[in-house]
Parts: structure tokens; C-alpha cells; sequence
């Protein structure tokens, strides 16, 4: 049996788009696994107000996965919870039971920023920095 390929090598830096974000150090193909989104496997029903805490301070860590579970990237987390949400991003998330991968959408080049779209549900309070003059809000 083959080993597994390891992961690609990326990076936490400053963002054009918000805070910190992470960045590809190497060439990335099409659907590879970057990275699990780690952080503290929490029930819905116990983690709101975490997430009511986190808005306020204009940021989103909590994770939903499924109707019973939510990761919290700031408990435990990893680099992954500074992927910073784009409308048009570059990666994407595949839940695999409670494990959370980013996946890339497209080829990512070295020194490229990684973005996926944090598909958000709910009163949106914060808004969208991933281009200027993004209506959106997250």
C-alpha cells in the first residue's frame, strides 16, 4: 500500500483582506487536501455564545459541520482557522465525518493566499473584505 502524499507546505502571513491569513509555499493541484480545519469538536447547542463572542470581535472561528457538531479553530486550533472567506476563493471544504479538509478549487501558485467561502448562515453581521466593495456580508 501506498503511503500517503503529505500535505503541501503553506504558511500563517499578514492579509491584503483581513488580519492574518495562510499562504501557499509550493504549487498546489486541483482538489489536494491542504489542511484539517482542527479545533475543538463542540454540540451546537453548547457553542453560541463562543460564536456571539467571536463576532464581536469581527471574527468567525466556529465551524459548523453538521447539525449536532461546530469545530472552534480558536480552541485547539491550527493555522487553517486564518484561511481568510472570499466569494470567489480558491479552495474548498469537504467534511469527512467530524473532520473538516480544505481542499484546492483550482492550482494554487507560491506565495498565493488561500481563500474558501465560509458559506455562513444567520444574521450576517460582518462584512465580506475579500475584494473592495464586496456587498456581502458574512
Amino acid at each position: 500500500m501506498k503511503p500517503p502524499r503529505p500535505l503541501p507546505r503553506i504558511a500563517r502571513r499578514r492579509s491584503r483582506l483581513h488580519g492574518y491569513g495562510v499562504f501557499a509555499l509550493e504549487p498546489i493541484t486541483k482538489n489536494r487536501r491542504i489542511i484539517d480545519y482542527a479545533g475543538e469538536l463542540v454540540l451546537n447547542s453548547e457553542c453560541e455564545a463562543r460564536e456571539e463572542q467571536y463576532l464581536g470581535d469581527g471574527c468567525i472561528w466556529v465551524f459548523r459541520i453538521n447539525r449536532r457538531w461546530s469545530r472552534d479553530g480558536a480552541v485547539g486550533g491550527n493555522i487553517a482557522r486564518f484561511i481568510n472567506h472570499a466569494c470567489r476563493p480558491n479552495c474548498w471544504f469537504e467534511i469527512a465525518g467530524t473532520t473538516i479538509w480544505i481542499r484546492a478549487g483550482r492550482r494554487i501558485e507560491p506565495g498565493e493566499e488561500l481563500t474558501f467561502d465560509y458559506c455562513t448562515i444567520g444574521e450576517r453581521t460582518i462584512p465580506c473584505r475579500c475584494r473592495p466593495g464586496c456587498p456581502n456580508f458574512l
